[in-house]
């Protein structure tokens, strides 16, 4: 597979949430504001990136009946460093991801591309392959977490985007998608949508 192909397909044709159906937990948690979102998507890229980094470099030392162990201290490592960066200089956005920042340790985006990708690669492909998906996850996180901020709470980023005169007019924002259900059924249209565009992309 070459670079340029490693790094775009997770973007669309191989997206880890909405063709591969991983990360969803997290995707449903976060998503209600669209900064929490973006931050949360940055953390996944950051680890994923330099997780695939190190287990590509030392992929030939390593033996392989300990080789889930190895993997596992790497994602702990990097998450562990990620979430004292956010604690000091981002404590508010920590505080909205709660638990689900420890939790990228079990996210099987991370163990996944380390598995598949970085255990038999070099290390500028496993750098494309760790930020391609970590991108791709990202685009989801950002999209599900703007649309239900601008039409769950009418605000985007904090800042309010529903004019006034909208709901003085009658108009009210949609609670259903503050809640874990609104997102669910949202993200369930984007990975509707994306089969299709997947389907036609394989039939060409």
């Amino acid at each position: 597979m070459s670079n340029k192909k490693t790094f775009f397909e997770p973007f669309v044709h191989n997206n880890p949430v909405t063709v591969q159906i991983l990360g969803i937990c997290s995707t449903l948690a976060v998503t209600t504001q669209l900064k929490p979102s973006l931050v949360m998507g940055i953390a996944v890229t950051v680890i994923i990136v330099f997780s695939n980094l190190i287990i590509s470099l030392i992929r030939n030392m390593i033996p392989k009946k300990i080789r889930i162990i190895v993997e596992m201290i790497i994602i702990a490592t990097m998450v562990i460093l990620v979430d004292q960066i956010l604690r000091a200089y981002l404590f508010d956005v920590s505080k909205q991801l709660s638990v689900f920042v420890g939790l990228i340790i079990t996210n099987c985006i991370v163990l996944g591309r380390l598995e598949g990708f970085a255990l038999i690669n070099k290390a500028v492909p496993s750098i494309l392959d760790g930020l391609g998906n970590g991108i791709g996850y990202s685009l989801i996180l950002v999209a599900v977490g703007a649309f239900r901020e601008i039409f769950g709470s009418g605000t985007l980023l904090g800042f309010s985007v529903i004019p006034q005169s909208l709901y003085n007019a009658g108009y009210e924002n949609n609670g259903l998608l503050v809640l874990a259900p609104g997102a669910f059924f949202l993200l369930g249209l984007i990975v509707w949508f994306q089969r299709a565009i997947t389907k036609q992309y394989e039939e060409e």
